[in-house]
C-alpha cells in the first residue's frame, strides 16, 4: 500500500503539472515589406488560454479511489464540496459503503470528458468486486468545475453509487452459518457449539458432611485435584464465588441432581471446548472481533457479531471454520427505510476439522508435565503426525467466552507472566545440552576421523583448551556428593577418592552416548574446529532439522538458531548443545522420528482432514517428506544402538530413573545449562510396534528449570510413552504421592544417584 501511494503521489505531481497550463501570449517578429502577400499577424496585445485537461484530473481522483487513499481524493473536490462535508465525513462515507458491500477490489476506467472554459463533464466506470455481492458495475458522470486554474471534483454520494444520491446508505443483511467443529482422529470432539455449565464454588455454602464428595464429583468432571480444588477456596470470603471449571449440561446432570451444598453452576451456551481445553495452545480459541479488526473483517464479508479464530488452529482453519457467509445488501433511506435491494448471496456451510491428535493421548500428556514450566510433543515416526503437543502451563479457552461467569479469571490469564498462551512445543527456544551429542556424534562419524570404536580417556576435567579446564558432571555430582555427606558427618565425609560417581574411564565414540562423556564431545568439536572443518557440526544440526521451522503451518513456529562457531570455545559448547544453540521441542521430536525411521524428516501435520457437512474431506492427510539425514545405514545403527543403551545398560544415563519401564526404546538425556536450575531433556522414539501393533512414536520433552534430564524428563517421557501403549498412565513419578500430586524431590538417602 506505502508503494502505491508513493506511485500514486508522483502520478498527482505530474498530472498537476498537465492540468495547471498557464495562459501566455504569442508574438511574432516583423520582417520588413516585400512584394509577396503576407499574412496578417496576430495582435500582440491579446492572450491565446490552454484550457488545462479535465480527464487527467478525474485520473488523479480515480487512482486514488482504486488504493483507497481519501486524503488524497479529498484534496480534488471543490470548495464548495468541501465546505459541505469535513475529511472524515467524506473518508466514513467511503469506508461505510464499502465495508457493508464486502469489497475487495476497486476497478475504475475513464471512459469520456467534455470540456467546457469553467466546467467538465467526466464519465467513467467503476466496478466493486465483493465477497458477497458480486460484482457491482456503474457508469456514473462527475461534474468538475474550474478553480483558480485547475479541475476540481463537485462531489455527492452518487459518485460512490448512484443509488446513494440523497442521503441513501448501504446495508448488508447477513447470512451466518453456524461454526464448524474440531474433532480428534478418531472423531472425539474437541470443540463445538454446545450447552455448557460454568461451576464454581461459594465457600460459605459448602456442606462440611457433602465437602468430600463435592470435591470428589468436581474433580471427575473437571480433571482437577481435589486438594487444588479445595486450596482454590482456603482463603476465599464466605461469599466469594471461585471458578472450578465448565462442563456440557449433560455432564453436569449427575453433579447438580446431587444437592451438594456449595456448588454454583451457571448454564451458557456458546463455543465449548472439551475438557478444559484439549491442547489449548495448538487448537486455539475464538474471541469477538475486535474493534480495531473489525473493517478488515467486514472485508472479508463477516458481520461483525461472529466469534472469529484468534490463535492456533481455530485461526489457521477459520476459511474452513467460518463456512461461506450470506447476505443480502440494501440501499437504505436516512430514515432507515428499505430502497432498494441490489445484490444477494447464499451461506454455504462450514466445514470441521479432524486433527492428527490423539484426544486420551493429549490430555495424558498435558497431565504428565502439568506443574512444570515446559513442553512435550509426540510424533508417529513414519509419518510426521502430531498424536500430542502439550505446553504447560495450559490454560482454559471457555475462559475467553463472556457469558461464561467463570470469565472473571481471564484478566488473570492474560497477565500470568509465565505466559500459557504461548505454545512452548513450537515457539519455545532452548539450548538443547547433552540431547545434541547426537547430531556430534554424527558429525564425528561422518567426518572419518572417528569410528564408532575410537577410544577416549573420559575423566572429570577436560584439560585439551589452552586457558581453561572444563568440568564433567561427574565432577560435579562427585562435588555435590562431598558437600552433603560432609554436612551429615564431617567426620567421615567422602572424597574425590570415595564418592559416588565416579569419571566414565576409557570408552568408545558409542559408548560416549550412552554414559554422556562431556569431555569426549568437547573433544570432537575442538578437533574439528581445529582440523579445519569449522562448520561440520553446524551444518550437520541444520540437517537434522535444526536453525529452520520444521514446515507444520498450522500453528506459530520459531526457527531456534544455530551459528557456525568462530573460536574454539565456541566450538567445544556448540559440541554439547550449548552455547547460542536454541531448538524448538517440535524441531527435537522431528529429528528423533527420523532417526528412528532411517532417516527421512517428516513435515509435521496437525490436520487429518477437512470435512464439510456433505461430501467427501477436501483434505486429507498425506505424510511429506522435506529432507532426510545425511548419514549411511552404518552410521545410522551405530547412533539407534548407542541411544537404546543409554536405557538399556546399567551405565546408560536413564537406566536408573527408567528402571521396569518395558517398552522398547531409544532416546538421549539432556540437561542444558541456564543462568539459574537447568532445563531437563529427554527425547527419542520406541521399537515396540512388532510387539504391540500400534504406530512407534517420536517424544521430546524439556522441562525448564527443574533439574537434569534424567531425573526429570525421562520419567515425563516414560509416562507419555506408557499412557500411548497402555491406554493410561503406569508409573507414578519418584517425586509424587499419587498420580499428579507431587512431593518435593529429595535425592535418594541425601546422596544424588542420578545422571544427567
Amino acid at each position: 500500500m506505502k508503494r502505491k501511494t508513493c506511485l500514486l503521489l508522483n502520478l498527482f505531481a505530474a498530472l498537476l503539472i498537465l492540468t495547471s497550463c498557464t495562459s501566455g501570449s504569442i508574438s511574432l517578429p516583423s520582417f520588413g515589406s516585400t512584394d509577396e502577400p503576407t499574412a496578417t499577424l496576430p495582435d500582440p496585445s491579446v492572450t491565446i488560454v490552454s484550457v488545462p485537461d479535465a480527464r487527467a484530473a478525474m485520473t488523479i481522483f480515480i487512482e486514488a479511489y482504486k488504493v483507497e487513499s481519501y486524503a488524497t481524493m479529498y484534496s480534488m473536490l471543490s470548495k464548495l464540496s468541501k465546505d459541505s462535508i469535513s475529511q472524515e465525513d467524506f473518508t466514513t462515507r467511503y469506508k461505510d459503503a464499502l465495508n457493508a458491500m464486502s469489497l475487495t477490489e476497486i476497478e475504475a476506467e475513464i471512459l469520456s470528458a467534455l470540456t467546457n472554459p469553467n466546467s467538465a463533464q467526466v464519465a467513467f466506470r467503476v466496478t466493486y468486486k465483493t465477497v458477497l455481492a458480486g460484482d457491482l458495475t456503474r457508469e456514473m458522470t462527475a461534474p468538475l468545475t474550474l478553480e483558480d486554474g485547475q479541475w476540481f471534483v463537485q462531489w455527492d454520494e452518487g459518485l460512490i453509487l448512484p443509488e446513494l444520491v440523497g442521503g441513501n446508505k448501504l446495508a448488508m443483511d447477513y447470512q451466518i452459518p453456524s461454526r464448524g467443529d474440531i474433532y480428534d482422529r478418531d472423531g472425539d470432539p474437541i470443540v463445538t457449539q454446545a450447552d455448557a455449565v460454568a461451576l464454581g464454588i461459594v465457600p460459605g455454602q459448602i456442606n462440611f458432611n457433602t465437602e468430600g464428595t463435592l470435591l470428589y464429583e468436581l474433580s471427575q468432571l473437571t480433571g482437577t485435584n481435589p486438594e487444588n480444588i479445595a486450596a482454590s477456596y482456603a482463603n476465599a470470603g464466605a461469599d466469594w464465588y471461585i471458578p472450578v471449571g465448565e462442563v456440557t449440561a449433560d455432564e453436569s446432570a449427575r453433579i447438580l441432581n446431587m444437592n451438594l451444598g456449595g456448588l454454583f453452576a451457571t448454564p451458557y451456551q456458546a463455543r465449548y471446548y472439551f475438557d478444559g481445553g484439549v491442547g489449548p495452545q495448538a487448537v486455539g480459541y475464538v474471541i469477538s472481533i475486535p474493534a480495531e479488526e473489525l473493517e478488515e473483517y467486514q472485508r472479508r464479508g463477516y458481520g461483525g457479531s461472529e466469534k472469529v479464530g484468534y490463535a492456533g488452529l481455530e485461526k489457521w482453519g477459520e476459511e474452513y471454520l467460518s463456512g461461506k457467509h450470506g447476505g443480502s445488501l440494501y440501499v437504505v433511506s436516512p430514515e432507515g427505510q428499505i430502497v432498494t435491494r441490489l445484490a444477494q448471496s447464499d451461506p454455504g456451510p462450514a466445514s470441521s476439522l479432524y486433527l492428527t491428535l490423539d484426544k486420551d493421548l493429549q490430555l495424558d500428556t498435558q497431565n504428565a508435565i502439568k506443574g512444570f514450566t515446559g513442553a512435550a510433543v509426540v510424533l508417529e515416526k513414519d509419518t510426521g503426525r502430531v498424536l500430542a503437543m502439550a505446553s504447560s502451563p495450559g490454560f482454559d479457552p471457555n475462559l475467553f467466552e463472556p457469558t461464561n461467569v467463570n470469565n472473571q479469571a481471564l484478566p488473570a490469564l492474560l497477565n500470568n507472566v509465565n505466559q500459557p498462551l504461548v505454545n512452548r512445543a513450537t515457539q519455545g527456544q532452548y539450548p538443547l545440552g547433552s540431547v545434541f551429542k547426537v547430531i556430534t556424534l554424527s558429525s564425528a562419524l561422518s567426518s572419518g576421523l572417528y569410528t564408532s570404536e575410537t577410544p577416549y580417556e573420559c575423566g572429570y576435567h577436560f584439560v585439551e583448551l589452552n586457558d581453561r579446564v572444563l568440568d564433567d558432571w561427574t565432577y560435579e555430582h562427585c562435588q555435590n556428593e562431598i558437600q552433603t555427606s560432609y554436612a551429615l558427618d564431617p567426620e567421615n565425609a567422602l572424597d574425590l577418592n570415595t564418592c559416588y560417581t565416579k569419571p566414565s574411564g576409557e570408552v568408545t565414540l558409542s559408548e560416549s552416548l550412552m554414559v554422556s562423556c562431556n569431555p569426549y564431545y568437547w573433544h570432537i568439536g575442538l578437533d574439528l574446529y581445529s582440523s579445519q572443518r569449522t562448520t561440520d557440526i553446524s551444518n550437520m544440526a541444520r540437517a537434522f532439522g535444526l536453525g529452520q521451522a520444521t514446515g507444520l503451518g498450522q500453528a506459530a513456529e520459531a526457527q531456534g538458531f544455530i551459528e557456525d562457531p568462530t573460536d574454539a570455545i565456541q566450538a567445544v559448547n556448540h559440541a554439547i548443545g550449548q552455547g547460542t544453540t536454541l531448538v524448538t521441542p517440535l524441531q527435537v521430536a522431528s529429528f528423533m522420528a527420523a532417526l528412528g525411521n532411517g532417516g527421512t524428516l517428516y513435515r509435521p501435520q496437525m490436520i487429518e482432514k477437512i470435512q464439510p457437512i456433505v461430501g467427501a474431506p477436501t483434505s486429507v492427510f498425506k505424510p511429506e517428506a522435506r529432507s532426510t539425514l545425511p548419514l549411511s545405514p552404518e552410521y545410522l545403527q551405530t547412533l539407534q544402538d548407542a541411544m537404546i543403551s543409554v536405557i538399556e545398560n546399567p551405565r546408560g544415563t536413564a537406566n536408573f530413573r527408567l528402571r521396569g519401564y518395558r517398552i522398547k526404546t531409544a532416546a538421549k538425556t539432556g540437561t542444558a545449562e541456564t543462568d539459574g536450575v537447568p532445563h531437563a531433556w529427554f527425547a527419542g522414539y520406541t521399537l515396540a510396534e512388532a510387539d504391540t501393533g500400534l504406530p512407534d512414536i517420536a517424544i521430546a520433552v524439556v522441562l525448564e528449570n527443574v533439574g537434569e534430564g534424567s531425573d526429570y524428563a525421562a520419567p515425563v517421557f516414560r509416562r507419555i510413552a506408557e499412557s500411548y501403549y497402555y491406554g493410561s498412565p503406569q508409573t507414578t513419578y519418584w517425586f509424587e504421592t499419587k498420580f499428579n500430586v507431587t512431593k518435593t524431590p529429595t535425592p535418594i538417602g541425601g546422596i544424588p544417584t542420578d545422571t544427567p
